[in-house]
């Protein structure tokens, strides 16, 4: 029975409690597992209505939702795509829709003792919400489909010295070709990208003129990013593909464009310009300043006199 609407996340600490509330056979290594959906029938009714997992869960989902059209042309594949979740990302039922595909769930433990574990926080696409899900064409599925393929074999295998050196290798590179296949989508989305680029524009330039950023300080990447219906991580990786440079960067030189208008057409004061672009205290937009342009404000208010 799931839990009331209104009640806490449940946790899953670990991989063998997952496969025993789907009633999922034992799996070949405590601390890492792949679910052939193609195989067997999983019931999400087995879980609860929001949980979060403490270990990492990349799916392969063969019928992904979410195929985004622009203008008459559609940018993203039909043959499917991952989605990429970390540990305590909440969760819910309707994250996971209904699909058959491929899961590997990784528990950090496992990688830990080597340079993935402290390098796999580098892949931004974990912090990707589910509609910024990675489409695959069909020669990008087939190589990510052949690495879950040796990850399976070789949990099947017996174990030895070597087994986990070549699992984490074999995760590794799912990760260093999805870094690949998620910059390709962002350019087969591009002329998606510079349409919430203008928006993005548009939103910054509001902040600004009608003084929201006086009564509630400098806009944030989380703020920006909930208006466009994106996660922060996807909207800095998208700028990044488009600009070259992330949100907060973005915001800055929006900042610095703004201030540099206020002070070549006003008479107000360094402080008044500061606190009317959203800083507390004068210090931090002078600081800002100085490393954008190399002038503090004073300087480049004194140029236009």
């Amino acid at each position: 029975m799931k839990p009331a609407f209104n009640t806490s996340p449940a946790t899953i600490n670990s991989i063998s409690e997952l496969h025993r509330i789907l009633d999922l056979p034992k799996p070949f290594h405590p601390l890492v597992s792949l679910v052939d959906n193609t195989r067997i029938a999983i019931e999400k009714e087995r879980l609860p209505e929001s949980f979060l997992f403490n270990f990492y869960k990349i799916s392969f989902k063969k019928n992904l939702h979410g195929k985004l059209r622009y203008g008459q042309n559609y940018y993203d594949f039909d043959e499917g795509g991952l989605v990429f979740t970390s540990p305590n990302q909440l969760l819910g039922i309707t994250d996971d829709a209904e699909y058959t595909g491929h899961t590997l769930l990784v528990h950090p433990d496992f990688i830990r003792n080597y340079p993935l574990g402290r390098n796999i926080k580098k892949f931004g696409f974990f912090s990707y919400s589910a509609n910024e899900a990675l489409h695959l064409s069909e020669k990008e599925k087939s190589i990510i489909l052949t690495i879950f393929k040796n990850i399976d074999a070789e949990l099947q295998s017996t174990i030895d010295d070597f087994s986990q050196d070549v699992i984490v290798a074999q995760i590794e590179l799912i990760l260093n070709y999805s870094n690949r296949f998620y910059k390709r989508q962002f350019i087969t989305r591009k002329a998606v990208g510079n349409d919430l680029l203008e928006k993005l524009e548009t939103l910054l330039d509001d902040y600004f003129k009608n003084e929201t950023a006086l009564m509630n300080g400098l806009p944030t990447v989380q703020h920006l990013s909930q208006r466009l219906n994106l996660s922060p991580g996807y909207l800095s990786d998208m700028l990044r593909s488009l600009t070259g440079q992330n949100a907060q960067q973005h915001i800055h030189n929006k900042l610095i464009e703004k201030a540099k208008e206020i002070l070549s057409t006003s008479n107000l004061s360094v402080a008044e310009v500061a606190y009317q672009l959203g800083f507390e205290h004068p210090q931090s937009f002078n600081k800002i300043f100085k490393r954008k342009t190399n002038l503090t404000p004073i300087e480049f208010k004194h140029s236009f006199n």
